[in-house]
């Protein structure tokens, strides 16, 4: 049934809402919650951390409705989505979005935080099955079709410890840990034979290399919950992430370069999981050398989000997203 209350532009642009949107909720909450771990060293990034929490939150529901009225109005679309060998790895930017709420909540609202992690949890499991029996399934994809973007349902999965292990689910945070780490050791080897022996990622893409960055970072936070402290595995996941910072810094001509498109949120949740873990670390190790790398990454990802806001702001405004690929 057609959309008879809005006009032909609108439903088009409704029909081509993408489900990448959900990235900006995990850039959003990504800044959150390096600002509340900044809050430690500097406690007047405390109000600044609460602020954006409820901006995220409130990006997530707008987000949500969205896509929810695309699915009941335009359901063909979402199933394009869904087997579009890119866009399928952002499905689970959902429920990553859920498990990084629960996460902000849980000082202050912990009630609220079981819920949310739940909820997240059950779609991260939902999500992570359906997305890996896809690419395992009757689809045929080619080596092109990867890219950093296939790391999401596995960052999604060692997210679950953070939250998960403070609210008392210990066994439940090792599993979609073993699950996340397995992953990202497959993939990781896949997307490098991709990206050293293939043509280049698409513009259009590139910024998705940033990724690269998050699995190490997250799986370090994660790490350090579940053992209680810093061992030599943990800094073996610190610095894997601070070694991908390097090799990412090392694009950064070339993606200034680029004309802006969704896919730029992909810089966003990296810079804050490194942002994250070193303040974790510095803390842990008592180490005031990484406090300051936390500290310098949280003053990036504050000038990244912003930028990215503007951008899409203006970009939305001139109709330059939400359009056929």
């Amino acid at each position: 049934m057609q959309d008879t209350t809005a006009g032909p532009e609108t439903r088009q642009r409704l029909e081509h809402f993408p489900i990448s949107f959900f990235a900006m909720v995990m850039g959003l909450m990504g800044l959150s919650l390096a600002l509340h771990a900044g809050s430690v060293p500097w406690p007047a990034l405390a109000r600044a951390s609460e602020a954006v929490l409820w901006i995220a939150v409130a990006a997530f529901l707008g987000i949500a409705v969205f896509y929810v009225t695309k699915c009941l109005r335009h359901a063909d679309a979402v199933s394009w989505e869904w087997h579009h060998p890119v866009r399928l790895a952002f499905f689970p930017a959902i429920s990553i979005s859920l498990l990084l709420i629960a996460t902000g909540l849980l000082a202050a609202y912990p009630g609220a935080a079981r819920v949310v992690w739940w909820a997240g949890v059950v779609g991260q499991a939902v999500l992570t099955l359906a997305v890996v029996s896809g690419w395992i399934g009757h689809r045929s994809f080619q080596v092109g079709h990867l890219t950093p973007a296939w790391f999401i349902p596995a960052v999604g999965n060692v997210i679950v410890p953070v939250a998960g292990v403070p609210l008392g689910y210990v066994e439940v945070s090792w599993l979609f840990f073993s699950a996340g780490l397995i992953f990202w050791i497959v993939l990781l080897t896949l997307v490098f034979n991709r990206l050293v022996f293939h043509d280049p990622v698409p513009a259009r893409l590139f910024p998705t290399l940033v990724i690269l960055i998050a699995p190490p970072a997250v799986a370090y936070l994660a790490w350090v919950q579940l053992t209680g402290g810093v061992d030599p595995f943990a800094r073996i996941l610190l610095n894997a992430a601070y070694v991908f910072a390097a090799l990412v810094a090392v694009q950064v001509p070339k993606l200034a370069r680029l004309p802006f498109a969704l896919s730029f949120w992909a810089l966003s949740f990296p810079i804050a999981a490194l942002s994250i873990a070193s303040f974790r670390h510095g803390a842990l190790a008592e180490s005031p050398a990484h406090v300051w790398i936390g500290t310098a990454a949280l003053v990036l990802l504050g000038a990244v989000v912003v930028g990215l806001l503007w951008r899409t702001g203006r970009a939305a405004a001139q109709g330059q997203i939400c359009q056929p690929e």
